[in-house]
């Protein structure tokens, strides 16, 4: 079987305007936004974005409690 390489938006990641071109898409703009970093399996809620290292960084603080 043929090793297909992993495609360049899987690892490349998103910019602040793509990220917000998309989530303007979705007709519900009341949803709840949630990050997982398992395919889905897991999900955690988004406490807060921040700065750091030159990225925007998406922050679930439930563990500092």
């Amino acid at each position: 079987m043929k090793q297909t390489e992993m495609p360049d938006w899987i690892t490349r990641g998103k910019t602040i305007s793509e990220l917000i071109e998309e989530l303007r898409s979705f007709e519900d703009q009341t949803l709840m936004v949630e990050i997982s970093v398992d395919g889905g399996v897991s999900k955690k809620p988004i406490s807060l974005v921040g700065k750091e290292g030159g990225v925007c960084v998406l922050f679930n603080c439930e563990s500092d409690f």
